[in-house]
């Protein structure tokens, strides 16, 4: 697969967890979280299904609002973060062309009615070359199949050149071949800087890429690094924490 995009310089953002709590309809999914997630560090996020993985991450991005405790965004703006939600949070029946859903990575920078410079569009020719999804640039985003879409939606958070990455299971449905080129571009970007924070599965793939890790099971397990997280008295307190919870 071909480099990144080279990155701008900027700030580089952090995020800052004090006793934030998130949830839905008055209940709390995750709760209690403190901590930070430093600039440029590459963070895994893991635990049990429904362990409130995916709410704490929409919970960082400003999509949720705590219940209780904050949460903050240091030294630049959520403009600083960018977001890849699951493939399955997005609507696929929207009639949308490959190359305007990457072009929306730079409405920050254009404005969401601002027609695209030409500088804009070099640029998303050129996610859209490191992905590999050039030919498929005038396809229906319907279209595709789970690993195209990934890779499309991987080249829409290239677009947005942020400080900070945050990928909600960007793996699921993906085979091995799509996961380990698009695990290249994340820790391509990550030598150049950029921070990412993933929530994950596949406790190896942990293992060998994510120096830190953040092991959920509805409140902080362990938060640390990947080594002394992810130990066999954590997952099994994970696990029971998970089903008592149940």
């Amino acid at each position: 697969m071909a480099g990144t995009l080279p990155r701008r310089v900027g700030p580089r953002a952090s995020i800052e967890l004090d006793a934030a709590s998130f949830g839905w309809r008055g209940r709390a999914a995750v709760r209690n979280v403190t901590g930070r997630f430093l600039p440029g560090a590459m963070t895994a996020i893991v635990g049990p299904n429904g362990a409130g993985k995916s709410t704490l991450m929409k919970g960082m991005m400003g999509l949720l609002r705590p219940g209780s405790g904050r949460v903050r965004v240091c030294d630049a703006d959520r403009g600083a973060l960018a977001w890849l939600p699951q493939a399955g949070d997005l609507d696929r029946s929207f009639p949308m062309s490959v190359y305007d859903l990457v072009a929306m990575g730079a409405w920050r920078r254009t404005g969401p009615w601002s027609r695209l410079s030409a500088a804009e569009h070099a640029r998303t020719e050129r996610v859209l070359a490191v992905v590999r999804m050039s030919d498929a640039a005038d396809r229906a985003v319907g279209t595709l199949s789970g690993g195209q879409l990934q890779r499309v939606l991987f080249a829409r958070m290239l677009m947005q050149d942020a400080d900070m990455v945050l990928l909600d299971e960007p793996f699921a449905a993906v085979d091995r071949h799509t996961t380990e080129e698009l695990m290249a571009l994340l820790c391509e970007g990550h030598t150049q800087g950029q921070g990412v924070i993933a929530v994950l599965h596949d406790l190896e793939l942990v293992r060998e890429y994510f120096p830190q890790t953040l092991l959920l099971a509805g409140d902080v397990i362990a938060w640390g690094p990947t080594a002394d997280v992810l130990t066999p008295e954590n997952l099994r307190l994970a696990r029971d924490r998970h089903e008592q919870a149940r």
